[in-house]
């Protein structure tokens, strides 16, 4: 026992012992929880982005296709106040579990790995903290009733942004990497790297259900950086809108109500797969 007990003090003491570390504070069965619930309210948003695009593509009340217009739309709900600030913390401890992932490193990753995915992984776990806490600040203030367009704020900062070079060319490049993520959401999509994110193997119906809601996400998203890369190149910053932007300049396209369904249908399917996530993912 003395043994055993000192082998775990090891584990303990050294560098090597980071994954181990973010296995004990991730597999905290309340931290998990609430940290899986982020999943959930990342759904449900989603499938009210899919719900608003559909309702302007068939001409019905308008709203912002986006987070922000997920948030105010459920925020406005019968019992919505209550479900917002569910989501401030299922947000945060999603956001908080994400950067366990970047300091210690994925417990559950391949002890193989190279260097250099395990680089990816924390980069990748890092702007999954930033767009989680993002999340939870927005969903903060709807639930203190002051919530705001992303939209507005997007356009407002791109604005600035573009009154001097550096700003613009910053801009350019955060339109390529939006661009880039967009891209990596197909690939994971077509290639169903995604899989690889669940501790066990789905159905045909789940897997079919992740491969159209990565390629339908990415799609999104790519198209939120060609808009912030046209915006700077027209210096027309009212064109990048984000993703309320992307959806509205794709209704607007010929057959763009058939196209703007599609997404809104898309982006649907993404929000039920991240119900699946939520039972299923890796933690």
């Amino acid at each position: 026992m003395s043994g055993l007990a000192g082998t775990e003090r090891g584990r303990w003491a050294g560098g090597g012992n980071a994954s181990y570390k973010a296995e004990r504070i991730a597999q905290n069965s309340v931290f998990e929880r609430f940290a899986r619930a982020g999943f959930v309210m990342t759904g449900i948003v989603h499938l009210f982005v899919g719900y608003i695009a559909i309702r302007i593509a068939l001409g019905g009340r308008g709203g912002n296709a986006d987070q922000s217009g997920a948030l105010a739309e459920l925020a406005s709900k019968p019992g919505g106040i209550i479900a917002m600030w569910f989501g401030v913390v299922a947000f945060l401890l999603m956001a908080l579990w994400r950067l366990t992932e970047a300091v210690f490193g994925s417990a559950s990753k391949p002890d193989a790995d190279s260097t250099k995915k395990e680089v990816f992984r924390r980069v990748k776990a890092v702007a999954l903290a930033v767009i989680y806490f993002l999340f939870a600040l927005s969903a903060f203030g709807f639930a203190r009733g002051s919530g705001k367009s992303n939209s507005e704020k997007s356009t407002g900062l791109t604005g600035r942004l573009m009154q001097n070079t550096a700003g613009t060319v910053l801009l350019v490049i955060v339109g390529l990497i939006i661009i880039g993520v967009g891209g990596y959401h197909i690939y994971k999509g077509v290639t169903r790297r995604f899989l690889r994110d669940l501790h066990s193997n789905p159905g045909t119906v789940v897997r079919r259900l992740g491969m159209a809601g990565y390629i339908a996400k990415g799609l999104a998203v790519a198209a939120i950086g060609l808009l912030v890369i046209i915006a700077v190149t027209n210096s027309e910053p009212d064109k990048a809108a984000g993703l309320d932007g992307a959806l509205k300049t794709l209704g607007a396209q010929p057959y763009g109500v058939i196209l703007l369904i599609i997404a809104g249908l898309g982006i649907i399917t993404y929000g039920l797969y991240s119900f699946v996530m939520a039972r299923h993912a890796k933690m």
